[in-house]
């Protein structure tokens, strides 16, 4: 009779799954824009001061153009990546 009780001790163990979110790093795959090649950097000296000032306010036009580009990578980057739905535990049958 105790072999009977201590067998019914040792029942199967109660199995509970539960899902936990861990958040996994994920790398970027976003390309990298091109860096412009600036008005500035071609000028041969001696330059004119007007020359200089065209060409520094064309730089200026070109390197915002080129921060919205860095800036719009950035934001592809950084933004929330959309969880896939699994089936069940994500065991393959």
């Amino acid at each position: 009779m105790t072999t009977a009780v201590l067998l019914a001790g040792c029942a199967a163990p109660r199995v509970e799954l539960q899902r936990v979110s861990v958040p996994v790093p994920v790398a970027c795959q976003e390309p990298m824009p091109a860096k412009p090649v600036m008005p500035t950097e071609a000028l041969v000296p001696p330059v004119s001061l007007d020359a200089f000032a065209a060409a520094a306010m064309a730089e200026i036009e070109r390197r915002e153009g080129y921060e919205i580009e860095l800036i719009a990578a950035l934001d592809a980057c950084r933004a929330p990546i959309a969880a896939k739905p699994s089936g069940g535990l994500g065991l393959k049958r």
